[in-house]
């Protein structure tokens, strides 16, 4: 894939997870959304917060979605901005492979400790993984470019 395509990967899920991460935050806030998102008894927002388990150290869940895609956000402008900087792509890596980890803690507590799941968190879930998907490959790519022998550089002139 091109890198061009990692990016959009990047930007797609990051957007679009900055989106279902403020919704939630505005569901937090709004019990009436909460309501319109809960589908069965299972799949229910509704359920999900009114467990009062639905903060890390202290910090509302939504909360750490929204911050984590506005970093996420932030790196990948910068990775385009300054392609030759290798630390960004890393960086990015490990911010998203972060946000994976603390994402199936969270899963883990809905369907483990609550019970149900909530669409709009799993849909930001899986928004997460598809910007970590881009960010593995624009990491391998900066990795490529910085482990690249004079031989190489050779061959594709």
């Amino acid at each position: 894939m091109r890198t061009r395509t990692f990016r959009s990967l990047t930007y797609f899920g990051g957007g679009l997870g900055l989106i279902t991460a403020i919704f939630a935050a505005a569901e937090f806030y709004d019990a009436q959304l909460a309501k319109a998102c809960s589908f069965t008894n299972y799949w229910s927002c509704g359920k999900i917060l009114s467990s009062n388990l639905t903060t890390t150290f202290g910090i509302q869940d939504w909360a750490w979605g929204v911050a984590g895609f506005v970093v996420i956000l932030a790196l990948a402008v910068l990775a385009e901005r300054r392609p030759r900087d290798s630390r960004i792509p890393y960086l990015l890596l490990l911010i998203t492979t972060a946000g994976v980890a603390i994402s199936l803690y969270f899963l883990y507590v809905e369907v483990d400790l609550i019970g149900g799941l909530c669409p709009v968190c799993v849909v930001s879930y899986l928004l997460g993984g598809v910007a970590w998907v881009g960010a593995i490959g624009l990491a391998q790519r900066a990795y490529r470019r910085d482990h690249r022998t004079p031989d190489d550089a050779s061959a594709t002139a």
